[in-house]
């Protein structure tokens, strides 16, 4: 494409969205495609942007903490204690670093949250470890027993909980409350990669076992309530050299492994990629972990592709099969799609059980025409012997070089992909590229060096997400007015955000999005936090700040219950980005001297990530 083409599709594409406060920008706004603004407006006076020690909600709100790193959740779980912690302890209490949240109802006022646990941080959960010059753990410090909290700290939680009074309180005795670790939790492998020798390890000769996963970072729940989680940065917890020459040297190299992030390699050999090559191969995957009926063993469903996977939302096609839309979160990596074989049985939960193991896996193109998805199909195209693929479980595990031979489109970190689940569309949420030079621009990533992000809508032809090919355009360019950003003329000075990362539609078909900054946030200024984006006429592109998290942290897992009446939350890492630039702290923070004690503000209490819950005042719906 020529650089003058680039640039009149690039026009074409942002012709209804220009900087904040554009004159021209109303007059285009009021013509946008969708319903009027009494559908899809919301109702709450803004907070400000801003940083400090502690969360901001927007007036008339009530923030509740319901679980915090540590909190018992199985029955004879032993209260936190944060000098003396155990690995024992912690695989019986809510681990660290919350990030998806999920619901899935029991009745009117019980439910079942399910909760990512994505990554530990050393340096906040131990006293006495400490930082670098960089800010980052002193790995050298840690203990085997650290390392082994650590995993105990990773994978997932299953929580009971019921509403007493307008308060949501965890059911300590849930017959169905569990910890999904790293290091204790045994996961069936299914799907085309089982017994694959690319799996197999000393441990597991056949490769049809697992223990363990982490990185656990978005999700999704299905029509039949079982849990989907996206296993993310895996190249983080490896440690090792592999020959050149090796067989799984360039896959390796594509996920970034060894990314030497931890040491558990050091006492627990699967992770050091110098005696276990395959063990990577084992991670990367959506695990489904079936909250009703803890019984059915969790799995690692292989069908949908391995890649650092962000989440994975669903919606059923209209012909009732499972669609699944899932991110590749890393800089020029790509977006997905996973359509079932089968139909889904909304009348029999147990027939649904190896849905996700059989259906078709493909990636997005993205041109002036639409959107098309490729197929990651052996055999077909270039996913052949010749460029080293022997079978679909090879297609499979290597994805990323999969999607690259069949010219998929390198996006800006593709997290959160949210399905509409009635109008067709789909929001994809592109936190940021820095490393975008100006020859890489291309039509759905129009921004060089692209420190902020961007969302893309699609819309799937009459709403069938099984199509084969779907439209898009551009519904917002974040950042600071100036920036290059392209907000409604009627954001305020608060609605903008920066580097968008997860994404809810509440029980309205309304669009909540979270931000992301890591530690760039002193860029922006201000701290991550929750904003409600109007997608649908005059609203169309409008930001609205509702909630903002504490120094350090970051917001994430935004999830409605079903009556729109709470507002879940993670608010993960507190205490941990950008505190150096936090004038009032000035440098790192640690277990032992953190910026904020956020959320007990307790002396002898670290600063935990925890979870919350959001509620009006008066009862009502959030944004009514």
């Amino acid at each position: 494409m020529s650089a003058s083409h680039l640039s009149d599709l690039i026009a074409i594409r942002l012709n209804r969205r220009t900087l904040l406060g554009s004159a021209g920008a109303a007059a285009a706004l009021a013509i946008a495609p969708g319903k009027s603004e009494a559908a899809t407006g919301v109702s709450f006076t803004e907070i400000s942007h801003g940083v400090d020690e502690t969360h901001h909600v927007a007036p008339g709100h009530d923030v509740q903490i319901v679980l915090r790193w540590g909190d018992p959740i199985v029955p004879g779980a032993p209260a936190f204690d944060p000098l003396h912690q155990t690995a024992a302890a912690q695989a019986m209490q809510f681990g660290y670093n919350n990030d998806f949240v999920g619901y899935v109802p029991l009745g009117k006022d019980r439910a079942l949250l399910c909760v990512n646990h994505e990554y530990s941080i050393g340096h906040l959960m131990f006293p006495g470890i400490g930082v670098n010059d960089r800010g980052e753990t002193r790995r050298d410090l840690m203990s085997a027993d650290q390392c082994a909290i650590e995993q105990a700290a990773c994978g997932a939680s299953v929580v009971e909980i019921a509403r007493h009074a307008g308060q949501w309180h965890v059911v300590q005795d849930g017959p169905r409350n569990r910890r999904i670790t790293t290091s204790g939790t045994v996961f069936e492998v299914s799907g085309p990669a089982r017994g694959s020798s690319r799996l197999a390890t000393t441990a597991d000769p056949a490769g049809e076992q697992i223990i363990g996963t982490f990185g656990n970072c978005a999700g999704g729940i299905t029509p039949w309530g079982s849990y989907l989680s996206g296993e993310e940065n895996i190249d983080e917890a490896f440690i090792g050299t592999l020959p050149a020459h090796h067989r799984e040297a360039r896959n390796h190299k594509m996920m970034g492994v060894p990314g030497n992030q931890y040491d558990w390699g050091r006492h627990d050999p699967r992770f050091d990629i110098g005696k276990e090559p395959h063990e990577p191969n084992r991670f990367g995957w959506v695990v489904e972990v079936d909250a009703l009926d803890p019984s059915n063993p969790p799995k690692k469903r292989t069908a949908l592709g391995r890649f650092k996977h962000e989440g994975a939302e669903s919606v059923i096609s209209q012909d009732g099969r499972l669609v699944v839309y899932m991110g590749d979160d890393e800089r020029f990596q790509h977006l997905y799609r996973f359509v079932s074989r089968d139909r889904v049985d909304l009348h029999d939960r147990k027939a649904n059980r190896d849905l996700l193991d059989h259906g078709t896996l493909s990636v997005a193109r993205f041109d002036q025409g639409g959107v098309t998805w490729l197929p990651l199909i052996f055999g077909h195209g270039p996913l052949t012997p010749e460029n080293g693929f022997e079978s679909q479980a090879d297609v499979l595990i290597e994805a990323r070089h999969a999607a690259r031979l069949l010219g998929a489109t390198p996006m800006d970190r593709p997290e959160d992909v949210q399905p509409h689940p009635k109008n067709g569309r789909v929001y994809v949420i592109l936190t940021n590229n820095n490393k975008r030079q100006a020859d890489q621009v291309d039509a759905a990533n129009p921004r060089a060096a692209n420190t902020n992000g961007h969302i893309v809508e699609l819309v799937a032809p009459h709403g069938d997400h099984g199509a084969d090919h779907f439209t898009w355009d551009v519904l917002v360019l974040c950042g600071p007015p100036g920036s290059g950003s392209s907000w409604n003329p009627a954001t305020s000075e608060n609605g903008w955000l920066s580097c968008p990362d997860n994404a809810v539609i509440d029980p309205r078909g309304r669009l909540w999005i979270s931000s992301d900054q890591g530690s760039k946030w002193a860029a922006s200024g201000t701290a991550d936090g929750l904003w409600a984006l109007g997608t649908e006429g005059p609203d169309r592109a409008r930001g609205r700040m509702f909630f903002r998290v504490p120094i350090g942290a970051e917001m994430a897992g935004p999830c409605f219950a079903p009556d729109g009446r709470t507002f879940f939350a993670s608010v993960q890492h507190p205490a941990s980005d950008g505190t150096r630039d936090y004038a009032p702290f000035g440098r790192f923070s640690t277990f032992d001297d953190p910026a904020t004690r956020w959320p007990d503000f307790h002396p002898k209490l670290p600063p935990r990530p925890s979870l919350v819950a959001i509620t009006r005042h008066d009862g009502k719906e959030i944004g009514i």
